[in-house]
């Protein structure tokens, strides 16, 4: 049992975090293959965009320290759902998750929004993307915060990923019954979630080698879910590396990450 509920908190960002959300103030974006992404804007400033982690959505970012801290330092917060997630669309074809779909419903809406530079700040499975938006969409990031990530998203062929889309897809795979079940029990869209699974973006070391642009790496100390972050930093050109206290389900939202967050978006 013990063994399950770790497998289970490994994938969210963090922990207890429901889908379910209002449709106060609801905008949405057509991205390019007709699919409607939910999103956010509060604030005026500098854009940060908030890339929230799997089985969650950008509502969770609200539960966060980091959220109102960006809004009373004077930067505009951006966030979303991403597909799959919670208001927005859940296509239940693999296709609508490979190539990249996610990373393309972001910088689309951003370029929707008119927003020719913003720093993006990502945690868990959203540092993923967020990785791929370093990689994509280079020109127009100013800064970058991989949170709650190691180096083993880097594996085009993640056992973990691929053992997580066999459980989803109704495979029996019992360390990961207590995922599905949190997973039915709450509602979620079991078929999206494995297609997301599926269709997640790996990043090579090469091309993380490649990054120019400014990056922290920060975990929790007791956090090493997704492979060593330490390993992550080094691969980056100039990454920051950062521990802070917490451990996987708990670090995003605590004041520990935030400041550290604050300090890196502020320096010049």
């Amino acid at each position: 049992m013990r063994k399950i509920i770790y497998l289970l908190c490994i994938m969210l960002p963090c922990c207890g975090f429901s889908q379910q959300v209002t449709k106060d103030s609801v905008k949405f974006f057509t991205s390019f293959d007709g699919v409607k992404i939910h999103y956010e804007v509060q604030g005026f400033g500098e854009p940060v965009l908030l890339v929230h982690g799997f089985i969650v959505n950008g509502e969770s970012w609200k539960r966060t320290a980091l959220y109102n801290d960006l809004l009373v330092a004077g930067f505009k917060v951006i966030t979303l759902d991403m597909r799959g997630n919670g208001l927005s669309d859940k296509p239940h074809t693999p296709e609508a998750y490979e190539k990249d779909a996610e990373s393309r419903d972001i910088m689309g809406l951003l370029t929707r929004l008119g927003v020719k530079k913003y720093s993006v700040v990502g945690y868990s499975r959203g540092s993923i993307i967020t990785a791929r938006l370093l990689v994509l969409d280079a020109a127009r990031i100013d800064k970058a915060v991989l949170g709650g990530m190691g180096s083993d998203f880097t594996n085009p062929e993640w056992p973990r990923r691929i053992m997580f889309y066999k459980a989803l897809m109704g495979e029996d795979v019992p360390e990961l019954a207590g995922a599905v079940k949190y997973i039915k029990d709450t509602g979620l869209d079991q078929q999206a979630l494995a297609y997301m699974q599926k269709g997640q973006p790996s990043t090579s070391v090469e091309a993380l080698g490649a990054i120019k642009k400014p990056v922290l790496v920060l975990c929790g100390d007791r956090d090493e879910d997704n492979g060593s972050s330490e390993t992550l930093a080094s691969l980056i050109p100039g990454a920051i590396y950062k521990r802070v206290p917490g451990d996987h389900n708990n670090t995003a939202r605590s004041q520990g990450f935030s400041d550290q967050v604050l300090a890196f978006l502020k320096k010049k």
